[in-house]
């Protein structure tokens, strides 16, 4: 009999009690325990079971689920005795980052000031201890919302030791998802004040914290150790491309199609694996995510789970605002290509405009991209970064990039879509009337805001091009012709059914007023360069016959479009 199928549950206990379904990820305590490290770092997509690997761990090991053995029962690690006795042994902090989305650093310090205020009040008792003196009761009643930056920062410091006089044994801290205040301080502008909090915080914590057993924090991301961890040097980090808890967290295929099996769903094993396979972590190939699977699984319909679980608005602002290169080797991926790109898997937040290394390192620890080949560092200079061949992880994730692009437009959805139509038809004056209204709308959308729109608008033609791709990719081949020069990006549509459409050609050119008096100029000289490069040759020599090609000059200057 399938087991119930429960959706957004992340607490082990409930899960368990419940009879719901679970994958035994048990073993993760074990190779973490005997790992020996002092502070680990787990750096995984969202999605993957972070939260409730944590729930276990903290059910496992806490004191205050001494009587919960029975919910380790029949799971792999409760077929050694040496961690059957192991189980709620030790004094426990767990605290989680994951709600910490503040826009200002204010209120995210609060926030955080709040989660510490909790644990303090969880752990009341401690205060009318025997052993406490007058300065560390004080010192206990000043954790509060509005306390300052210096108290916040020895909060769990503090109560490490307070755990540790009580119990007798030292503590075990588990923080989930740490990155996230960090990710809000970085898009709406506050990095400098969350990190200096947050690195306070951590290494009282985690550092000079001689009551400490041992700690985990999970996240999606590693912030790079000068921003956060510079002086944790007792910090083991595992990160996506890392061989350690490689199927800790996520779905083994094996793991998949049994459960496939178990749920009626044997038939649908192919189509589970091209929807939701493709993630990589170290050299284990094959990882699920389970988001998606647990939906497919409870409604046994597909769809782009994971992809649509929160906002994305980073990952789209990173490639909206990205400059030429990154836009075409974004569309690229969208075409299923591969692209090679070095990776630096120490995310610094404030590289990520216009740096494509920093982007294409984001979204891979992000779970976007995956790792087809990669160079290793015996085969790279001292100065240099192995090489990664990379690209999209799914055709979920490719759902999720399509369905992103055409946002870019919502803001002039109609006026689009019209121009596309207008575009198949030949329609010359109506393209020109919705192309200016788009310009005008989205050019500055499309801008990193570091210059004037107007100065820059090689931003917009690579979104628009974008844009082409998510919504003629069903009748037409879309290649794009990079050519260096400023401003020119040439595009060819060619029917993938020749007898129902024309192929058609775009030119796109700055108004040079050096070179050009008007815009019906700039648009001859788009027409002259297309003759020049004999893209309708190209054409007819693939079958296509000369009166069913169109061409098409588009003339920017500013704002204002001219289509000829």
């Amino acid at each position: 009999m399938a087991r119930n199928v429960a959706i957004g549950l992340q607490d082990f206990g409930k899960i368990i009690s419940n009879r719901c379904f679970y994958v035994d990820k048990t073993d993760f305590i074990r190779e973490w325990w005997e790992s020996g490290d002092d502070v680990t770092l787990i750096t995984r997509p969202r999605r993957f079971g972070k939260t409730l690997n944590m729930s276990m761990l903290e059910q496992f090991f806490s004191v205050e689920y001494a009587d919960r053995g029975e919910w380790f029962q029949g799971l792999s690690i409760w077929n050694e005795e040496k961690y059957r006795e192991m189980q709620g042994t030790y004094p426990v902090i767990s605290l989680t980052f994951a709600n910490v989305k503040e826009r200002n650093y204010p209120d995210t310090k609060e926030r955080i000031c709040w989660l510490l205020t909790d644990l303090y009040s969880r752990n009341r008792f401690l205060r009318d201890c025997d052993w406490m003196s007058e300065t560390e009761r004080q010192f206990f009643d000043s954790v509060r919302s509005d306390m300052p930056e210096t108290v916040a920062a020895m909060a769990i410091h503090k109560m490490c030791e307070f755990l540790y006089r009580y119990y007798g044994k030292k503590v075990i801290i588990l923080l989930d998802e740490y990155d996230t205040p960090m990710q809000e301080a970085y898009v709406n502008g506050f990095w400098s004040e969350t990190v200096g909090f947050t690195r306070s915080l951590f290494n009282a914590a985690f550092k000079t914290n001689p009551w400490l057993e041992r700690a985990i924090m999970t996240g999606i991301t590693r912030v790079s150790k000068e921003s956060v961890f510079s002086d944790l040097n007792n910090l083991k980090v595992v990160t996506t491309t890392s061989n350690e808890y490689a199927t800790s967290f996520g779905f083994t295929e094996k793991e998949v199609f049994a459960a496939l099996d178990e749920c009626g769903y044997s038939e649908e094993k192919e189509q589970v694996k091209r929807w939701y396979d493709g993630f990589i972590f170290g050299e284990h190939k094959d990882i699920y995510n389970p988001w998606s699977i647990i939906n497919f699984l409870d409604t046994g319909k597909y769809g782009p789970y994971w992809a649509n679980t929160s906002s994305n608005s980073l990952v789209g602002k990173l490639l909206r605002e990205g400059n030429n290169k990154l836009k075409e080797q974004f569309e690229s991926l969208l075409h299923g290509e591969n692209i090679r790109s070095a990776i630096d898997e120490q995310i610094v937040y404030n590289r990520l405009d216009g740096n494509e290394t920093a982007v294409w390192s984001f979204l891979l620890t992000s779970g976007y991209l995956k790792v087809l080949s990669y160079e290793s560092y015996q085969d790279v200079m001292d100065d240099e970064k192995p090489v990664y061949e990379l690209t999209l992880t799914n055709r979920e994730v490719k759902i999720m990039f399509y369905n992103m692009v055409r946002d870019w437009f919502s803001c002039v959805d109609s006026d689009y879509n019209d121009f596309i139509k207008s575009l198949l038809k030949g329609d010359l004056k109506a393209m020109n009337a919705y192309m200016n209204r788009v310009a005008l709308n989205t050019f500055s959308y499309f801008d990193t805001g570091l210059k004037p729109s107007g100065e820059e608008p090689e931003r917009f033609y690579h979104g628009f091009v974008l844009g082409l791709i998510v919504d003629l990719q069903s009748r037409y081949m879309i290649t794009s012709n990079r050519e260096s020069g400023f401003g020119r990006y040439d595009v060819m549509l060619e029917p993938k059914k020749p007898a129902e459409d024309d192929a058609i050609i775009l030119e796109f050119k700055v108004h040079d007023p050096e070179d050009e008096a008007t815009l019906k100029d700039t648009v001859q000289e788009a027409h002259r360069q297309i003759e020049e490069r004999q893209y309708a040759a190209q054409l007819e020599g693939r079958g296509i016959p000369r009166e069913r090609i169109r061409s098409y000059g588009f003339a920017f200057q500013g704002k204002k479009v001219l289509i000829g």
